[in-house]
C-alpha cells in the first residue's frame, strides 16, 4: 500500500483541492483509493467531494472507543474511491494524544487499499509531521508567494527535525545533548540542521547512524499551485536550493497548477474540478501529477527517484505549455465573442488587486527580516534561515 500525505506550511494554498482531485484521478486509473481528511482543526474535504450527511468521522473514532474504524470509512459516488471524513467541530481534536495518534496510524496502515491519500492540516505541528512521515515521499503544496514558500521550507525542515527527534532514544547521549541545546530556543532556531546532526553524531554516533539511514530515503515532493505566469515556476528553485544547502535534502518537483476561477464554480456545484471540467488546464495538471505518482515505485525504501534537475526542468516546461494553452483559450473566446474585452479588463483588474496584496505581504516579510537582523539574528542567507 502506498500512503500519500499532503501537507502545507500555511493554509489557503490549495492542499485539499489537490488531495480530493488527485484521489479521484488515481481511483479512475484503477487503484483502490482511500481519501482521509486529517485536517483536525478545519475538516472540509467532504464539501469538495460533494459528500453530504457526514455525522461521524475521525474525531469520533479517536475519542469514542465504541466506534469501529470500519464504520467511518464511507463509499463515495466515485468508483474505487472511499472516504474517511474529519471532525473539525469536536473540541480539542486538533491536539491528539500520542495514544490516539498511534491508534489512528495503525488503522490507516491496515486499510485494504492500494493508495491512501491523507489531507493533513496546515502548519508544522508534531501531529501533522508525524502523519506526514507515514511516507517517505509526502507532498508539500505551496504557492509562488514569498510567505508561502518560506512556510513550505519550514514544513520540510520541521519534518526532518521531527524524524530526528523520533529516531533518538530517550535517555541516550544524543537525547541529553539535544535537550540541553533546545533550552536555548534562540540558538536552536539559528543552527543549521546538518550542523545540529553533526554535533549529536559526535556525542552518539550509533543513534545518528539510524537517523541518517532513515533520512536517506526521505524525498518530499513539491506541487506549486496557483500560478499566474510561467515565471512563477522559477521561484520554486530557491526553495529547492535552500532545502539542499541548509537541510542536506533533495526536493523533487511533482508539477505546477495554474490559478483557475473554474475551481470556485466547481465548488459551488459540489463537484471536484476533474469531474466538473476534465479538460480544464487545472484538471490536466492534476492528471499529470497523478501519472508521475503512478510511475513512482511503491517501495518506500526504493531509491529510484526522478532526477531533481529533470523534475524542475519538466515543471518549468509544463508552466510554459499550460500558459500557452490558457492564452490560446482566452484568444478563442475573444474571437467568438464569448468573452468581451470588458470581461477581460475586469479580470486583469482583479488580478492587479491580488498582485498588490502580494506586494504588501512581501514588504511585510522584508520588514521582519530587517527587524530580525537588527536584533542580532543570523540572517546572512536570507529568510530561509530564520524561523
Amino acid at each position: 500500500m502506498q500512503i500519500i500525505p499532503i501537507a502545507s506550511g500555511k493554509g489557503g494554498v490549495g492542499k485539499s483541492l489537490l488531495a480530493a482531485n488527485l484521489a479521484i484521478v488515481l481511483a479512475r486509473a484503477g487503484r483502490r483509493v482511500v481519501l482521509a481528511d486529517l485536517d483536525f482543526g478545519g475538516a472540509n474535504l467532504h464539501l469538495i467531494l460533494g459528500v453530504r450527511g457526514v455525522t461521524v468521522g475521525v474525531g469520533a473514532f479517536v475519542t469514542n472507543p465504541q466506534i469501529e474504524f470500519a464504520s467511518i470509512v464511507r463509499d463515495t459516488d466515485y468508483e474505487n474511491l472511499r472516504f474517511i471524513p474529519g471532525d473539525g467541530e469536536i473540541p480539542g481534536i486538533a491536539n491528539l494524544g500520542s495514544g490516539q495518534k498511534r491508534k489512528l496510524q495503525r488503522r490507516l496502515r491496515g486499510l485494504d487499499a492500494d493508495i491512501v491519500v491523507l489531507d493533513l492540516g496546515a502548519g508544522t505541528s508534531f501531529n501533522v509531521m508525524d502523519f506526514f512521515l507515514l511516507s517517505r515521499r509526502g507532498i508539500v503544496v505551496t504557492t509562488p508567494t514569498p510567505t508561502a514558500l518560506v512556510n513550505a521550507y519550514l514544513c520540510v525542515k520541521n519534518a526532518l527535525y521531527r524524524l530526528l527527534t523520533t529516531t533518538i532514544k530517550r535517555g541516550s547521549a544524543a537525547d541529553k545533548l539535544l535537550k540541553e541545546m533546545t533550552r536555548d530556543t534562540e540558538r536552536i532556531q539559528r543552527i543549521y540542521l546538518p550542523d545540529l546532526v553533526a554535533r549529536l553524531e559526535a556525542a552518539d554516533p550509533d543513534t545518528i547512524a539510524r537517523y541518517r539511514e532513515a533520512s536517506a530515503t526521505l524525498r518530499p515532493r513539491l506541487v506549486l499551485n496557483m500560478l499566474d505566469d510561467p515565471k512563477d515556476a522559477e521561484r520554486a528553485t530557491r526553495l529547492r536550493r535552500s532545502c539542499s544547502s541548509y537541510l542536506g535534502l533533495d526536493l523533487e518537483h511533482l508539477g505546477i497548477i495554474y490559478r483557475d476561477e473554474l475551481q470556485d464554480v466547481s465548488l459551488g456545484s459540489h463537484l471536484p474540478i476533474v469531474v466538473y471540467k476534465p479538460d480544464a488546464v487545472l484538471s490536466q495538471a492534476i492528471e499529470r501529477i497523478a501519472d508521475k505518482i503512478l510511475e513512482t515505485p511503491a517501495d518506500e525504501d526504493s531509491r529510484e527517484w526522478m532526477d531533481v534537475e529533470t523534475s524542475f526542468a519538466t515543471a518549468s516546461a509544463e508552466a510554459e505549455s499550460d500558459f500557452q494553452i490558457k492564452s490560446d483559450y482566452v484568444n478563442e473566446l475573444l474571437r467568438t465573442g464569448a468573452l468581451s474585452h470588458g470581461d477581460l479588463l475586469e479580470t486583469v483588474k482583479s488580478q492587479q488587486i491580488e498582485i498588490n496584496q502580494l506586494r504588501r505581504q512581501n514588504d511585510l516579510l522584508k520588514a521582519k527580516i530587517v527587524k530580525a537582523a537588527r536584533m542580532g539574528y543570523d540572517v546572512g542567507s536570507g529568510p530561509w534561515r530564520s524561523r
